[in-house]
């Protein structure tokens, strides 16, 4: 029974489940915390294995190499707070006050990080906002095989006012081009935006800018009724549906052929009319009242645009002062076989319309020979007149 004793005393003592859940919980100073094996021991069926003494001052080094001091984790690389984790973009902008045109010029871009490994094929894709997605849509070439590319390619924005640098802003993504290597369209590898009123007229400015992550928010079904917008809702969203795009008209009276030369140059920013988000237009030219001498005429149609060019002209017969006393509309239409034609915009010129239209008619029948460009914005409001 002594010996019995002696071993039970030579034991250390068993800590119950309470002990265990128990130890060092206490408020206090920070201290070394020993192996977790010491608290829980493994039990073999076969051994007896039984628990170490501890020893009440344990030794620095074996506590630290226990106790490894904890590191915060890394941030991921994704949401790195570096400026330049998605590489920068260098360009050129330059508004054309005289001419009124935005030009966009993109250098090159350094650093790009493209979501596979390898090299990537990228493009600029450029966007004014607010206003329709597909309408003021521009795009360079794409340059294959690189990191680094470099485009040297101007985009020009035609019909871009003072009123339009006011409140437009420009955002710029590079984009991988996914046609080339047969892959799933992938979001921009990285965008940044330009509020243009910042630009001084008729002065180029150089910009050399980090790349950021362009956050995607899907637009309300309630908006979806509008057919060509943009898929996501962001600031565009609020001028998006105001606006029906803009015409360049150019007025002439010719003292030689005794009429009036009305010349369709182009449109800019059109209102997309059809599913894919693109228009066929087409321009209607009336003059009111009809006193039975030809007074409409059409231009061609072109097909799957919204900033068509179309340089044609056209004659009306007629000394200065009948036409003074005369309203020329002119309205732009999207064209589809077999059904009417889609109404876009038109504006009304006449010595009542009031504002730039009355100026531009007035001035051009008080000068000979004289050619003025004005563009006009599109009313959304169909003009009925009658013959």
């Amino acid at each position: 029974m002594a010996g019995m004793v002696a071993v039970s005393r030579g034991r250390p003592p068993r800590v119950s489940m309470q002990e265990h859940m128990a130890i060092d919980v206490s408020p206090g100073p920070i201290r070394p915390i020993h192996l977790i094996s010491d608290y829980f021991p493994h039990f073999y069926p076969f051994t007896k294995h039984s628990l170490p003494t501890l020893d009440p001052h344990p030794a620095v080094t074996p506590a630290i190499h226990s106790a490894p001091q904890l590191q915060p984790d890394p941030e991921p690389e994704g949401d790195s707070d570096d400026s330049t984790a998605l590489g920068t973009l260098e360009f050129t902008l330059l508004f054309d006050a005289d001419n009124s045109a935005l030009h966009c010029t993109a250098h090159c871009a350094k650093g790009l990080k493209p979501p596979a490994s390898g090299s990537v094929d990228t493009y600029v894709k450029a966007n004014l906002l607010p206003g329709t997605s597909k309408a003021s849509q521009l795009r360079t070439r794409t340059v294959r095989g690189t990191r680094g590319p470099v485009w040297e390619e101007t985009l020009t924005y035609h019909g871009f006012t003072c009123q339009d640098a006011g409140r437009k802003t420009l955002r710029l993504c590079v984009c991988e081009d996914p046609r080339l290597r047969r892959r799933r369209r992938a979001p921009p590898l990285g965008e940044l935006r330009v509020p243009l009123r910042k630009l001084v007229p008729n002065r180029a400015r150089s910009f050399d800018v980090c790349l950021e992550k362009r956050k995607l928010t899907k637009r309300p079904k309630s908006l979806d009724t509008a057919r060509g917008m943009s898929l996501y809702e962001e600031d565009e969203v609020e001028a998006a549906g105001e606006e029906r795009g803009r015409i360049l008209l150019s007025l002439c009276y010719s003292s030689q052929q005794g009429g009036l030369l009305v010349g369709v140059l182009r449109c800019a920013h059109l209102a997309p009319m059809d599913a894919n988000g693109y228009s066929d237009p087409f321009v209607r030219l009336f003059l009111h009242p009809n006193v039975g001498k030809r007074s409409k005429y059409k231009t061609s149609v072109r097909k799957k645009t919204l900033n068509p060019e179309f340089n044609e002209e056209f004659f009306y017969a007629g000394p200065r002062e009948e036409l003074a006393q005369k309203t020329l509309l002119v309205s732009v239409w999207d064209y589809d076989l077999g059904t009417a034609d889609d109404f876009i915009g038109g504006v009304q010129l006449s010595s009542q319309a009031g504002g730039e239209c009355q100026q531009h008619w007035c001035e051009c029948l008080g000068r000979s020979d004289c050619r003025l460009e004005l563009w006009h914005p599109l009313d959304g409001t169909p003009l009925q007149l009658s013959d």
